[in-house]
């Protein structure tokens, strides 16, 4: 059971198991989730934030997939999280600038991400992703600031 339940939450509730670009999905799925939530409340985002990085790092665990094998999106849905928490309205604009940004620090990998990257366990599987939202996330606040009403 407890192996199930890790399987569930490594795989993003599934969303890993899309058979073409699975990160990609994955990203999708927390972006539309993490709209939801910060229509209710940005402390709502934060909190389920911190509860996937957590709980990503016990489930990659507890399915030893530390090579970071394609199904497991969960530090996908950590970094997307992360990243939407640096915008200042919810509009297709800032879902999409927070989109594209997340998959570009995720799919590039500048440092500090390649080294979590180089990590072979459950904290770098989540580790590169959180720290590419985290630099997403920056980006997105320094767009606000600098341009403000470019993504509203």
């Amino acid at each position: 059971m407890k192996h199930r339940a890790a399987r569930l939450l490594a795989s993003g509730f599934g969303s890993g198991f899309f058979p073409i670009a699975p990160g990609t999905a994955g990203s999708l799925v927390a972006l539309g989730l993490g709209a939801a939530m910060l229509h209710v409340s940005v402390a709502l985002l934060v909190v389920a934030s911190l509860a996937v990085c957590a709980g990503g790092i016990w489930a990659v665990r507890e399915t030893q997939a530390e090579a970071d094998p394609g199904w497991v999106v969960i530090d996908e849905f950590a970094g997307q999280w992360i990243t939407m928490l640096g915008m200042t309205t919810i509009s297709w604009k800032s879902l999409l600038a927070a989109f594209v940004l997340f998959r570009l620090f995720d799919i590039f990998k500048p440092r500090p991400i390649a080294w979590a990257d180089q990590r072979k366990d459950a904290l770098g599987v989540m580790a590169d992703d959180m720290i590419a939202g985290t630099m997403a996330a920056l980006v997105l606040t320094v767009l606000n600031w600098r341009l403000p009403g470019l993504l509203d």
